[in-house]
């Protein structure tokens, strides 16, 4: 009692802490700060973290190496973001009959970016799908992108007109 007193009387509140010890445990405290501090802190930790993403990838058992080229190299770039990716091969009519065709696809693509990727889940079939899940590789970073110097054009353009060099025909010529 003689705690709700003094709470009152600091216009604070009187908060239990650990109800189940002998004589219970509690806390003098401005419980609508504690919880609008509490909620404050949960957001920041939201805010912070990466909230990683599925990306797919569809390939068909008949894609051309070129185009599986191209796809190899779009996985690499969801990984260097940070997102897992989902390599299906999706069968249709008769390619159903061939499923190992699928399976070999998505085993060159694993072979292609090996030491870049983890496997998180093997080929498996589900469906008309046949499909994998890749993760990026720990200890792998992304290539920085790098850029190429300017070339002798474009200094050529940044130089103004002034410090340009005239031809002899320029000098003679009156406006």
């Amino acid at each position: 009692m003689r705690a709700l007193d003094i709470a009152r009387e600091r216009d604070l509140d009187l908060v239990e802490v650990s109800p189940n010890v002998v004589p219970p445990v509690c806390k003098l405290m401005d419980y609508g700060r504690f919880k609008y501090d509490q909620n404050k802190k949960e957001n920041e930790a939201r805010k912070k973290q990466k909230i990683v993403t599925v990306k797919e990838i569809r390939l068909r058992p008949r894609t051309d190496d070129h185009d599986i080229e191209v796809k190899t190299r779009k996985i690499q770039q969801f990984l260097a973001e940070g997102d897992r990716v989902k390599v299906s091969v999706q069968f249709r009519g008769a390619e159903m009959r061939h499923p190992e065709i699928g399976r070999r696809l998505l085993d060159d693509i694993a072979e292609v970016l090996k030491g870049t990727v983890t496997i998180e889940r093997t080929p498996s079939m589900e469906g008309r799908m046949m499909s994998m899940i890749l993760s990026r590789a720990p200890g792998w970073e992304p290539p920085k992108k790098q850029t190429p110097p300017p070339s002798d054009k474009q200094k050529a353009s940044d130089t103004p007109a002034e410090e340009m060099p005239q031809s002899s025909d320029a000098k003679d010529a009156t406006p």
